[in-house]
């Protein structure tokens, strides 16, 4: 499956190699090559979402940063380069309580700086009696992140929510109920990865 702006693309760039074809011959190749990538990273792929109490990566990429965000909270953050899937799925199911837009900067994704700098999309989810918070960071290059749900919306997880156009970031924030069971360095995908398990209340409280 592909997402249907990278058709749209590649219509655009197969048409304006079709003209310059005809008019420079040679010249247009750089146009076909980029209609081909462009069905290539907006490709969409179907996943298999892990069953039981996890959260599942959000996005396809290589975890940077495993880290204490709050006294009392984890993040993981996710770097997807161009040649990742760049679809975004949810976390967790439950609802969606919050969407909050922060305009910011374009730096490099894969830098530490861009969790808090960088332009995002701060989503909240809830159900099941937690709270993840996850957000959609712009890179240098991407410039653009879209987001197909409302607060109010019920999602599923592993459901599809959106993209952010070509290199990126994704920070997902888990409370203390959530054991992170990816390190720095892994590769995950978006929707079957599991990146934190939730630990059960008798182990919590050691008992």
């Amino acid at each position: 499956m592909i997402v249907i702006d990278g058709i749209y693309y590649a219509i655009a760039l197969g048409a304006a190699g079709a003209v310059v074809s005809w008019l420079a011959g040679a010249w247009s190749a750089p146009l076909w090559m980029l209609a081909v990538f462009c069905l290539y990273f907006f490709r969409d792929p179907e996943r298999t979402i892990p069953t039981g109490p996890v959260a599942v990566s959000p996005a396809d990429g290589k975890v940077v940063a495993v880290v204490a965000e709050t006294a009392t909270a984890n993040r993981v953050s996710i770097f997807l380069n161009i040649f990742d899937v760049h679809v975004n799925r949810a976390p967790i199911g439950g609802v969606i309580r919050n969407v909050e837009y922060r305009k910011g900067q374009f730096l490099v994704a894969s830098k530490e700086l861009a969790s808090s700098g960088n332009e995002q999309n701060v989503v909240t989810v809830q159900g099941d009696g937690t709270c993840v918070v996850f957000k959609q960071i712009a890179g240098l290059i991407a410039r653009r992140i879209v987001f197909d749900k409302k607060p109010g919306d019920t999602v599923a997880a592993g459901e599809r929510i959106g993209l952010i156009k070509f290199g990126s970031r994704v920070d997902v924030i888990l409370g203390p109920e959530w054991e992170i069971v990816v390190r720095p360095g892994m590769r995950v995908a978006a929707g079957s990865s599991t990146i934190a398990r939730r630990i059960a209340r008798d182990e919590r409280h050691g008992s």
